[in-house]
């Protein structure tokens, strides 16, 4: 339904050369470059802990419709829809997304996710960045701000 709403919504707009914003206009989901390591598990973890976080369950293996609760309980043919990882699932992962948020982690993915900043070390984000031109995701908001003029510094005196 959501698909049909948003492409109904798009064409309408393109055929009146109009330009929408907000959730309809623009779907609900992002996506952000993720290095490979332990940035990529950071976010499954955030991904996997939501029904957690928000007090629906006490842990998150008890959430029936996320993807921690097929890897757990699914059948067979339900975990066969999870798409394969990079990296390998650590042994201890049910633990890991049980764990107390790390407010910092979760601060910085945040970041990533509202500025659609790659999410890993800084010298693999700069890289990324670069190679993906994303480096408008690290300018601040607004208008440059204009350096003031000497004439303006020396009234300003």
């Amino acid at each position: 339904m959501q698909r049909l709403t948003i492409t109904h919504v798009r064409r309408w707009q393109e055929n009146r050369r109009l330009v929408g914003l907000g959730h309809v206009y623009q779907g609900r989901y992002k996506s952000f470059p993720v290095e490979e390591d332990d940035h990529f598990l950071a976010v499954e973890r955030n991904v996997e802990r939501n029904a957690r976080r928000a007090g629906l369950v006490s842990r998150g293996e008890d959430w029936r419709w996320s993807s921690l609760w097929r890897r757990c309980r699914g059948s067979v043919e339900e975990k066969a829809v999870l798409a394969e990882w990079p990296l390998d699932l650590p042994r201890d992962w049910v633990e890991r997304v049980n764990r107390t948020d790390n407010e910092k982690e979760l601060q910085a993915l945040r970041c990533s996710v509202q500025r659609g900043r790659p999410y890993g070390t800084s010298d693999w984000q700069r890289q990324i960045a670069k190679r993906l031109g994303l480096e408008s995701a690290y300018r601040s908001d607004g208008r440059p701000r204009v350096a003031p003029s000497a004439k303006q510094v020396i009234e300003a005196q």
